[in-house]
Parts: C-alpha cells; structure tokens; sequence
C-alpha cells in the first residue's frame, strides 16, 4: 500500500506533541514530513524567564533535527508561500511543492499592528519568539552609546505578555548591567495591564510594577513608531530608545497566502475536530485557527490542550475512526514570571505572588519541554 504523508506546517505547541508521539507510536502506512522556518522551536512558557537570565536559551528550545531524527522524520526548513488543494500540494518560495493526505497548520500568530512599522530600527516584535532575545539584544547593543542617560524602552501592549517581558527585562538590568539603566513603559489602549486577569491579580500586577520603577501609560494607542520616538493616538510623542512590540495576536502573513476560509481576524476557521472548514485534510491549530462554534483566546494554555485532540484525529481521519471534538475549558491555571524568583498566581477566586509559585510554574515549564529534548 503507497506511503501517505502528513505534513506539519509550524511546529508549535500542537504540532510538536504530534512530532513526539511519532517517535513511539507512528500511525502506521503514513510518513510525517515537518516544515519550518527556524530549526528550532521556542517554548513561549520560559521566554520571559530566559530573558530574566533564569534559564539558558537552550533549555527553552526543541532541536527541532535531533527530535525528526527521533522520530524518523523529515524536516524541511522553508518559507511556505501556497496551496493546492486539488493537487493536495503545499507550496514554497524556495523548494519544491510537497504532497499531503494531512495537514496541520500550526503557525501561531504575530502581534496585532506590528507590520505598520516594519521598516523602524527600534522595532522589536516579541514573535517570531526564535530570535526574539536576538534581536532585542542587538537594539540594547545598538543603542548603548546614546549619551549618558537610562536607556528607554516602551513595551507596546497591555496583556500578560507585556507584563512578563517588562519585569524580566528589568531583572535582566539587575544581572547584566546596562550602560545608563533602562527606564521602562508599558503602553497600554486598555485601562490597566494584564488584560484576562481578575481584578484581584491586575492590581496586584499594577503593584509589583510600580515597585520595580515600570510605568504604565494606560488608554494610549501607539499610531507612530520611529528610531527614538513613539507617537499615540492622544498627540503625544515619547522618546524611545526600543519599542517591544506585544500587543495581541493577529493572523501572520502566511495564512493569508493559503487562500483558506478565515474567521474575521485572518485565522483559520475550523470545526470543534479542528478541521478547516475549506478541506477534512486540513487542521490548523493553536493560534492558527478559531473554531467558530466555540473560539477560545489566542493562548498556549488552548494549543496545549488541543495536542490529544489533533494526534487522535489525525490517525482517525487516515485509518477511518471516529474523530474527538475540542471542547475549551473557560477557567485555567495562570501564573506570571515576575522577574524577581516568584510568579503571580491566579487560579479560581485565588491570587497570590510567591517564591513557590515561581516553582511550581518552572516545575510545569521544565516537565513540558523535557518531553521534546533530547533526554525527554
């Protein structure tokens, strides 16, 4: 009987879990064929924390060769510019089309408005997460001989993300110091940071930053970014050194080149089994896709608890089982890396910041990622 292939396109949370799974348990008569831009990828759980310097960078990365070598799969690094879906062909800039009986689109998201300043050095978007610290680390670089003054950075975006970032950028000035300091912003449209938390968490977040000198500029939209000013929507103007950019998510680039049905942002719609709407052969996962009868926030935690789902899909549309349908669950444990050794823990009515919640979520961090390296 002829091989069929499955082919994983971006190997985020999801699709790793499909990746590793083959490594033991191979659907049988089907080949898996993965295609990325980066070789490795980044697990956006210990980002803030490797910024902090409370992991290396390795530790925070899949080697995306040594776990297809693991699984006996093919790895094909390639920027992704098409699809035929009568022919059952993806297709690249920079390679030859390749075939699939599946498909798993699990390419995560950009941060909503990033591309309106694409073009400014200061610029520095918090995805693709694979070279994030990179790039953020040339702009410090690059900016450390302007005068003798702290070094001023705007974190672009209200959510927990930008919380997370802007308190272990802080803790990273503490451990490696920077000419100058650096003097740090939170630029938010909302009213407050931390958006999706309880009221109990947000002031508690608006408290830890006020204590380590982070200010928030609340009901500022950003309309302008240059080399080293940034303009809101209010006239204002700010000077800035670097502009992180970490507003919410938006669709990337890619998904509108594969000509799929979309919901009203860009992502892929999908069925509660995760299928596209346009094609049964098609998946998309994670940030990728909204399932239209019941759209979950644009989160890990939600990409996470698609893995079972699409693994036991995947094997049932090929060999012809029944298919599972994903049901989010509204309520999940949340727990922000500070900065300083401890999280910020909101579970249910509960929220509390200590030293053994930073344990508990490195704990959870460093369970979830040893399955994917080398030794896992």
């Amino acid at each position: 009987m002829a091989t069929r292939n499955i082919v994983l396109l971006g190997i985020g949370h999801t699709n790793a879990h499909v990746l590793r799974q083959w490594v033991n348990d191979p659907i049988e008569g089907c080949a898996l064929t993965c295609v990325s831009k980066f070789p490795t990828a980044t697990y956006s759980g210990m980002l803030p924390g490797t910024l902090g310097c409370q992991f290396r960078e390795d530790q925070m990365r899949i080697d995306l060769p040594a776990l297809c070598e693991r699984a006996g799969a093919r790895l094909l690094l390639a920027d992704t510019n098409g699809l035929d879906l009568p022919a059952g062909t993806l297709h690249f800039a920079d390679h030859d089309p390749v075939a699939f009986d599946a498909l798993s689109i699990g390419v995560g998201s950009m941060p909503a408005g990033w591309e309106r300043h694409a073009d400014v050095a200061s610029l520095v978007p918090i995805k693709p997460m694979q070279n994030f610290l990179d790039r953020l680390q040339k702009r410090l670089e690059s900016v450390s001989n302007r005068g003798s003054g702290s070094r001023k950075v705007a974190v672009v975006g209200g959510g927990v993300a930008s919380v997370e970032i802007a308190l272990c950028l802080e803790q990273l000035c503490q451990q490696q110091p920077i000419r100058g300091g650096l003097s740090i912003e939170i630029f938010t449209r909302n009213e407050s940071v931390a958006a999706g938390m309880k009221p109990r968490s947000v002031r508690r977040s608006e408290r830890l930053l006020e204590a380590r000198g982070i200010r928030i500029r609340p009901r500022q939209t950003v309309t302008e970014v240059g080399d080293d000013f940034i303009a809101t929507a209010d006239g204002s103007r700010y000077e800035t050194d670097v502009v992180i950019w970490a507003t919410g998510a938006a669709a990337p680039p890619v998904l509108g080149k594969l000509q799929l049905q979309t919901d009203e942002r860009g992502f892929i719609a999908t069925s509660q089994t995760l299928q596209s709407l346009s094609d049964p052969r098609l998946f998309a996962v994670g940030d990728a896709g909204t399932v239209l009868t019941a759209p979950a926030p644009k989160a890990g935690v939600y990409a996470v608890r698609q893995s079972p789902v699409l693994w036991h899909n995947l094997r049932g549309l090929l060999t012809g089982g029944a298919l599972q349908s994903f049901d989010p669950q509204p309520n999940f444990l949340k727990l922000l890396n500070t900065g300083d050794g401890k999280a910020l823990l909101e579970y249910g009515p509960i929220t509390t910041h200590a030293r053994w919640c930073w344990h508990l979520k490195t704990w959870i961090d460093k369970r979830f990622i040893s399955e994917f390296q080398a030794d896992g």
